[in-house]
């Protein structure tokens, strides 16, 4: 059997660039550079998809960038807001893919996808929603730690609390925009009292109840604060630590 001879494909890719150049001269053609070179890009991807589908894990993701990659250089105009998107979303579609074929060896690939996937995301949604894009890559980093700790409950336990704290400061990046410091700070200790409690319910950590509890008051007095009842609240609180700590004082002096 005769031995592939790469000369052949530089020779095929000479041929293609030259009657493109030809029809661009003759007036046929307005980009052909861009056909020729996003043409070449998806070739390759292609090619490295063939080893894909052969049982290469790895070549998902030459084969997935270089596609977006020629995908991108043959995006008409009209669309190039959409062109990060589109390029950042084809490489996450390779971690997407490699943590999909093996998630219990290659969980680690469900970060970048997410992460990957919320920027493509948020350059969509930033066309028509600029205020959200922060929530947007937030949460989705946020998703990624949440199925990294269902991947294994018991030894990724962790990965709850980079979710929350994640999810939390999604939400505070639209909280920020609606109400005042203080509110927003009450919402995000409210979530970080949230992730700790569960940690205690999912992972059976008891200790994770007591920052849930203390976090929890936190969050309470400063959501409080919309109804402005915050004042009534603190007052309460102070008189009430003032009643435990006399109680403990003359409860041991007898």
């Amino acid at each position: 059997m005769k031995r592939f001879d790469p000369r052949i494909v530089f020779g095929f890719m000479l041929l293609l660039g030259g009657v493109l150049a030809l029809l661009q001269t003759m007036g046929y053609l307005n980009n052909a550079p861009n056909i020729f070179w996003g043409g070449l890009f998806i070739a390759l991807g292609v090619l490295f998809l063939s080893l894909l589908f052969g049982g290469n894990w790895w070549s998902a993701f030459p084969s997935f960038t270089l596609l977006a990659l020629g995908a991108l250089i043959l995006l008409p105009e009209s669309l190039d807001d959409f062109g990060g998107a589109l390029f950042l979303g084809g490489i996450g579609l390779s971690f997407w893919y490699v943590y999909l074929t093996g998630r219990t060896e290659r969980w680690w690939a469900v970060i970048p996808a997410c992460v990957l996937t919320a920027l493509a995301v948020m350059i969509i949604a930033s066309q028509r929603y600029e205020d959200i894009g922060g929530a947007i890559f937030l949460g989705g980093i946020g998703v990624a730690f949440l199925i990294v700790f269902f991947t294994n409950r018991t030894e990724r336990w962790w990965a709850l609390i980079p979710a929350g704290v994640l999810a939390t400061l999604a939400g505070v990046t639209i909280a920020a925009e609606r109400f005042g410091e203080f509110q927003t700070a009450g919402f995000f200790f409210f979530g970080l009292a949230l992730t700790f409690l569960l940690v205690a319910l999912l992972t059976g950590m008891q200790w994770a109840y007591w920052p849930a509890l203390g976090l929890g008051v936190m969050g309470v007095l400063g959501i409080a604060s919309l109804l402005e009842v915050a004042n009534y609240l603190w007052a309460f609180v102070m008189i009430g630590a003032g009643i435990f700590i006399l109680f403990r004082y003359f409860t041991h002096r007898s």
